[in-house]
């Protein structure tokens, strides 16, 4: 029976939920507003499914260095819509055409963030763009593993350790199986982005009708959080501005398993890991016009297949791997617990995360 006993030693992938053959573990919110599984004793039968499930107990052995490469796509308008380069797109677009499903974070109707299935191109939307937000993954694993055994081509994406989760959770290999994980700085609170929000709807008295957490209106480098409301107001301040990314860049409100992430390697389990490629304007500038450069690290067999695919919509170029992560520490390093992070989510739930950044991040910063 999975039991948590240290927080950092679980990433809330789900993987144990779905696993179980009993149904007998949901997910439980903590004071924090991180999800942790929970078993029912009296229907447990100790069959340790669970246990062979969890991709922090059984770790999926990555593959050696990748190939990186710097990728712009030659679509604008998708290019626009995207965090960084628009590959992502791509890749997905190619999945539906064969009439495969991708599974992505999208959020719902109250802006939290949830794993959800794309069949069509309005559905593929949902699933553009960052979400700073921990997602909760429900049930995509099994959702994904019935369409795997009917035979339709899945394309899974979502944070290392949620690849790594999918990967021990199915337990096999699938050729129509795609995965792609990204570069994970950390996830955040999902109580603390709600109570954002919420103060956020409140000031504009009206409630929130659309959120970006990486608009690229003032260019990729400068990106900014922005929350449209029904009233027509809005919200909009550039990530060095905005509270609630700048708490969550400087590590004051994740998991606390992102403080040790076992997941932070070159190799990954995924077949392709996306992510921004900063630095690009020092390696690769002819790919740098400050609209987006995504990197792209090509892990399998399978990867490579997928990257070739989508290479004619692509401007490309391929870089030296090392470089490729040289400026997104992210990629192999773990964030470093601020000293008051604790502080800022026991009271993240009642206050406004805006106002606590002031007090325990830029304050405590100031007078460092």
């Amino acid at each position: 029976m999975i039991r948590i006993t240290d927080k950092a030693r679980c990433c809330g992938c789900h993987a144990c939920v779905g696993a179980c053959p009993w149904e007998c573990i949901g997910m439980k919110e903590d004071a924090e507003g991180f999800l942790y599984p929970e078993a029912n004793p009296e229907h447990c039968i100790e069959c340790g499914r669970c246990e062979e499930a969890c991709p922090l107990i059984h770790t999926p052995e990555p593959p050696g260095t990748p190939r990186a490469f710097a990728a712009v796509s030659r679509d604008g308008a998708a290019r626009a819509a995207s965090s960084s380069g628009g590959s992502f797109s791509l890749l997905a677009e190619k999945t539906l055409s064969r009439g495969g499903v991708v599974f992505g974070a999208a959020f719902d109707e109250a802006f939290e963030v949830r794993h959800t299935a794309a069949e069509t191109a309005a559905e593929l939307s949902r699933l553009r763009g960052s979400k700073y937000v921990q997602s909760r993954i429900g049930d995509a694993y099994l959702r994904a593993e019935e369409l795997l055994r009917e035979g339709r081509e899945v394309l899974f994406t979502g944070t290392p350790c949620q690849i790594a989760g999918l990967r021990t959770f199915l337990g096999r290999d699938y050729d129509n199986l795609s995965a792609l994980d990204i570069i994970c700085h950390g996830v955040p609170s999902p109580r603390a982005w709600r109570r954002f929000l919420a103060c956020r709807e409140r000031e504009a008295e009206s409630r929130a009708a659309a959120v970006s957490f990486r608009r690229k209106d003032e260019g990729w480098r400068r990106f900014s959080m922005a929350v449209a409301f029904e009233n027509g107001a809005e919200y909009r301040k550039t990530f060095k501005e905005d509270p609630y990314l700048q708490s969550f860049l400087k590590d004051a409100i994740s998991r606390p398993s992102c403080y040790d992430c076992a997941f932070k390697t070159l190799g990954r389990v995924s077949d392709i890991t996306l992510a921004d490629f900063w630095g690009v304007n020092k390696f690769l500038p002819a790919l740098d016009d400050n609209k987006g450069t995504s990197l792209l690290l090509v892990h399998t067999p399978r990867g490579e297949r997928m990257l070739d695919e989508i290479r004619d919509s692509l401007d490309l170029a391929e870089a030296d791997p090392a470089d490729a992560v040289r400026y997104n520490q992210s990629a192999t390093q773990s964030a470093r617990t601020h000293p008051n992070r604790a502080a800022f989510l026991a009271r993240a739930g009642r206050e406004d995360p805006a106002a606590l950044y002031r007090e325990l991040v830029f304050a405590a910063e100031e007078h460092a």
